[in-house]
């Protein structure tokens, strides 16, 4: 039991990472007042941010349903971040909704 705790604490102190990782120049980006064309990885980021509704029901099934936006996600964050690579569809799945 204490292993999960441990296991989910540092998830939740992981999440900055991934969101500042794969997201950080988007959020950079809308506070700036900039469109989404003004940098190369905004249409990256947007793959991820399209997804959020598909994590939340990945969250919220425990894993039971995949839509395609967070499959695509999922991958390309594991093809661009190597702590991506690590991380489970679920730690991902909830940086995501962090976002």
């Amino acid at each position: 039991m204490s292993r999960l705790l441990v296991a989910s604490a540092l998830l939740v102190l992981s999440i900055p990472a991934f969101a500042g990782s794969f997201a950080g120049s988007s959020a950079g980006a809308s506070s700036a007042g900039s469109s989404a064309s003004s940098g190369s990885s905004s249409g990256d980021d947007k793959v991820v941010l399209q997804a959020r509704d598909d994590a939340a029901s990945f969250v919220a099934s425990e894993g039971r349903i995949r839509g395609a936006r967070l499959e695509a996600a999922l991958r390309h964050l594991r093809e661009r971040d190597a702590d991506a690579r690590e991380a489970t569809d679920m730690a991902l799945a909830q940086a995501i909704l962090a976002l």
